[in-house]
């Protein structure tokens, strides 16, 4: 079963990993900086977690404003970093758990979470900035990544409360998958700092300092303020940690800060600390689930129905992508005059080729294509959505439409 073994709250500033590239290291400007990363690099070393569930945010390198989403998880086998304007920083991709993110979708849905699901979107800093600083990466990370962003760009963001009660909720998730994983929890952002208006430069040490013993003692202290409160005292960008508050929340009631450092270089209080769980210090640990959405539980006794879930979605990727890019007049044009060429571009593989070069609709929805795209692949071949549905039974369009109630209006 997997097990949560500890959590770490870090600061996610670019200019750490800027620094990190330039190997400013030993430069006495940044050297207290990362002195403090070496305590968290020795204590990952010594407990060999599989996989870091990372609660960050996006700072519109991969989400923008046209869609931004309160809680997304990453659902991905594995992870690019973002180029966010000045080149992809040195790092390898990181491999995703695909199995873990689609049980705790699963579980936080069920908890009436409303999470966004995404994939094959690169982590900008709110991840990679400090996961170099934490985990040896010549010439791959030693583990996985499940990451969950968090809205704190535009408000209304997600109250500290909320972001409490969804890391108690990816605790009960996380206990619940039957795999055997260690798993540390990350919470990123912080400490004080205001980088917009009049009030830029602002911080307050005092009360990141108090902050960082009320996370310890009195989190429902900290939940219960608001977002005023927390730019009142912390500046307004500091409201980001909320997502220190996701990772509290899935830890135990009780923790120990093991090592803890802070330094304050220009304009952000950047800060990393290590948290140990008191055991026994809350609720039992949640049974192990044989299936992650109960929601489900007894459609595959549904004759002739096939669930569209998180699963078929990370499969059939790439085979999506390519009936939903039918919406584009160009890529529709290619696949009428190159029907290759368009496979390539999607990266098909031959088993999705021959799926499509068939037009095997039934199988395309088996294999798992959602039909809400499959049907922007029917316009190019100048069908039905009736015509696919009876193809779908096995039957021609006459049959089909004599089991309909007005078969005139078709």
């Amino acid at each position: 079963m997997a097990k949560i073994i500890g959590g770490i709250g870090t600061s996610h500033v670019p200019t750490i990993g800027l620094a990190y590239d330039r190997k400013r290291q030993d430069d006495p400007a940044w050297a207290p900086l990362f002195e403090g990363y070496k305590p968290v690099a020795a204590w990952l070393e010594e407990k060999q977690p599989d996989l870091l569930l990372f609660f960050y945010n996006d700072h519109a390198n991969s989400f923008f404003f046209d869609c931004y989403p309160t809680f997304a998880i990453g659902v991905s086998p594995e992870f690019d970093m973002a180029d966010e304007g000045a080149g992809k920083r040195p790092l390898p991709g990181i491999l995703g758990h695909a199995a873990l993110a689609r049980h705790v979708t699963d579980c936080l849905v069920n908890e009436e979470f409303d999470m966004a699901v995404f994939q094959d979107r690169p982590l900008d800093h709110g991840c990679n900035s400090p996961l170099g600083l934490m985990w040896p990466h010549e010439p791959a990370w030693p583990g996985a990544i499940l990451p969950i962003a968090i809205n704190v760009l535009q408000y209304p963001l997600p109250t500290a409360k909320r972001c409490y009660k969804l890391g108690q909720a990816v605790r009960r998730a996380v206990e619940s998958f039957p795999e055997d994983l260690k798993v540390v929890i990350v919470g990123t952002g912080g400490l004080s700092h205001q980088i917009h208006g009049e009030r830029t430069g602002f911080n307050d040490v005092e009360w990141d300092e108090e902050f960082l013993r009320l996370f310890v003692e009195e989190p429902q202290a900290l939940a219960a303020m608001t977002h005023a409160d927390l730019v009142r005292r912390g500046g307004a960008e500091s409201v980001e940690v909320i997502m220190w508050m996701a990772m509290r929340g899935a830890l135990t009631e009780q923790i120990a800060c093991i090592h803890q450092n802070h330094y304050l270089a220009t304009t952000t209080n950047m800060a990393v600390a290590i948290y140990e769980q008191v055991e026994g210090s809350g609720p039992p640990p949640s049974p192990p689930k044989a299936r992650s959405n109960e929601q489900l539980a007894g459609i595959e006794e549904i004759d002739g129905t096939y669930a569209f879930d998180v699963e078929h979605s990370v499969k059939a990727l790439n085979l999506n992508r390519f009936f939903w890019r039918h919406r584009e007049p160009a890529f529709r044009e290619l696949v009428v005059r190159d029907l290759d060429a368009a496979f390539g571009e999607l990266r098909l593989s031959e088993e999705e080729r021959d799926l499509v070069r068939r037009q095997d609709w039934l199988g395309l929805v088996q294999y798992g294509v959602s039909f809400f795209v499959l049907e922007k692949f029917a316009r190019v071949q100048k069908m039905s959505n009736l015509q696919v549905y009876a193809k779908m039974r096995g039957e021609t369009l006459e049959d089909f439409l004599k089991t309909r109630r007005v078969p005139e209006s078709a």
